[in-house]
């Protein structure tokens, strides 16, 4: 099964939660799954010819939250192309903001810049219409773990 690293970006805790639960799910599937609440380069690098799983949330005017922001800014000016990876993003945020899911939209887009392979679509989760995250998430995740090889 695939090996697989979930980098979370959380404010108040509801992208953890949502992390915790795609880990225990993935494992449940036959995965190797790590959880990173302050991911790393190094640690990100680890997966670089296998699966990241991206979850966070949104805080300001779009921005990441500061548990990931560093490690956005490390791809972004260290990494540089990486073709071989393949990647999947759950997004949280509140629609009733101007930059809705934001810091998620942000990741994709750099990945997809550097050549990436996302796998799935990118889930957008709207704290307005869903205060329970999870319950969209896990069937999103269930679905994620099957497209991984």
């Amino acid at each position: 099964m695939a090996q697989v690293g979930i980098f979370v970006g959380t404010v108040y805790g509801n992208a953890l939660l949502v992390a915790e639960e795609a880990e225990t799910i993935l494992i449940e599937q036959g995965h190797e799954v790590k959880l990173f609440e302050e991911g790393t380069l190094e640690e990100w690098q680890a997966y670089h010819q296998h699966y990241a799983l991206v979850v966070t949330s949104t805080t300001g005017q779009g921005d990441l939250p500061d548990s990931i922001a560093p490690l956005f800014v490390a791809i972004r000016d260290r990494v540089g192309y990486q073709p071989e990876l393949r990647y999947g993003v759950i997004a949280l945020g509140d629609s009733s903001y101007d930059n809705f899911c934001g810091a998620g939209r942000a990741f994709d887009a750099l990945l997809q810049e550097q050549g990436a392979t996302r796998v799935g679509e990118l889930l957008e989760i709207d704290a307005m219409e869903q205060p329970e995250p999870e319950v969209v998430s896990c069937p999103w995740v269930e679905k994620w773990a099957v497209l991984l090889k």
